[in-house]
């Protein structure tokens, strides 16, 4: 067995250099199971992150506006892929518990006023609160949920988010009603308002910039927190579900407790997602959680790709940056927009959805781990160029 110079000196000793050379040479489990298993991963990520530091400080505040929104559909979009990408449950319903999160930070770090509740709690409160209630409320629907699968599990889900904007729009006391809406919950973090700008290092921090740093942080959070339950006995169980789920269940899997956490966790995502996107969007309306929220949660994860968090990150940052690509080429060649500011007689609305379909479907077609395995060919193509093999 080749072992490193840190371990016991019986054992054969491998050079560093030889180490070096051969990063994917592993000498014990952990090391083969690390979250940054090679140098080059742990220097790609590093170096992203530290681009994604600066990028607000390099680009206008509309645009450092959508990277935040990126950040927030990220989160939603890694707790659907860790149900139905890690778990194998197709979910339709997954704007219920995003709304379901927004509501529980408005309630919760909201003003009160004469037409809706607000307790005015700190962020540090109200965030994890809005994780905890739709935590609760999966934990409510994973029993029914995990009783049914495929197409019948996707038409449960459906039917949730149909009930869900019912509520939505008739609890007013906690929504504001339909047409109305109220206020997010107010972005005070252990007492220092991040609305108001403040000057660090001679540099000025605006509300915008802040919150896009929040959210960046939550995602950092959420996708290692994701990463390790992955590679965890949970997510091992996980995959073994996803793949057969009757012969998981015979080698020992509980296959309820199974599903049951996969949905609870989900939620707890989904709530989070939806407390940022109410504080960065400043508004909630409740015919904002419908079934188009959804989907563009299940374009995230196919588009991006199933069972996978960094293209899940890719896959947020194409459904988000998609509506202004499409609006910097129509100002590019303004010939492609008629009178009536359509192209080929479609709105831009239609046209994003129209990509989305035609997207999912050539993702299942032709590349099943959507834009990360697209990298992935792109990255073993050059590793082993000039060898076809």
């Amino acid at each position: 067995m080749i072992t490193t110079r840190e371990d016991s000196p019986r054992k054969v000793l491998a050079p560093r250099t030889v180490l070096r050379g051969r990063p994917r040479l592993y000498t014990t489990y952990a090391a083969d199971q690390a979250i940054w298993n090679t140098p080059a991963k742990a220097w790609w990520t590093g170096g992203l992150l530290v681009l994604a530091v600066l990028a607000p400080f390099l680009v206008t505040s509309d645009v450092t506006n959508l990277l935040a929104l990126v950040a927030v559909y990220a989160i939603g979009g890694i707790g659907l892929n860790l149900l139905t990408g890690f778990a194998g449950q197709v979910s339709l319903g997954h704007a219920f518990f995003v709304g379901a999160g927004a509501y529980t930070a408005a309630v919760f770090g909201g003003t009160q006023t004469r037409t809706v509740i607000g307790f005015g709690w700190d962020m540090a409160l109200w965030l994890p609160m809005a994780a905890l209630v739709p935590a609760l409320l999966g934990l409510v629907v994973a029993p029914l949920a995990s009783r049914v699968r495929g197409l019948y599990l996707a038409t449960l889900t459906l039917g949730l988010v149909m009930l869900g904007e019912h509520v939505y729009q008739e609890w007013t006391s906690v929504t504001g009603g339909a047409g109305i809406g109220r206020r997010p919950a107010e972005p005070t973090l252990f007492g220092v308002d991040l609305t108001k700008k403040y000057k660090v290092a001679g540099v000025i921090v605006d509300e915008t910039i802040t919150l896009y740093l929040v959210c960046l942080a939550m995602l950092v959070l959420a996708a290692l927190a994701a990463r390790n339950l992955a590679r965890s006995k949970v997510g091992r169980s996980f995959a073994a579900v996803r793949d057969r789920d009757i012969a998981a269940e015979v080698m020992g899997v509980p296959l309820q407790r199974t599903k049951t956490l996969a949905f609870v966790i989900s939620s707890a995502y989904a709530g989070v997602c939806g407390a940022l996107l109410s504080v960065v969007v400043g508004q909630i309306s409740a015919e904002r959680w419908n079934l188009l929220l959804s989907i563009d949660f299940l374009a995230i994860v196919l588009i991006g790709g199933i069972a996978t968090l960094s293209g899940t990150i890719m896959g947020a940052a194409f459904v988000v940056l998609l509506p202004r690509i499409l609006e910097e080429l129509t100002r590019a060649f303004p010939f492609l927009v008629d009178a009536e500011g359509e192209i080929l007689g479609v709105t831009l609305e239609q046209l994003q959805l129209i990509l989305f379909g035609v997207l999912i479907a050539a993702v299942i077609v032709l590349e099943p781990r959507g834009m990360f395995g697209l990298w992935l060919r792109a990255r073993n193509y050059f590793k082993a160029w000039p060898f076809s093999y």
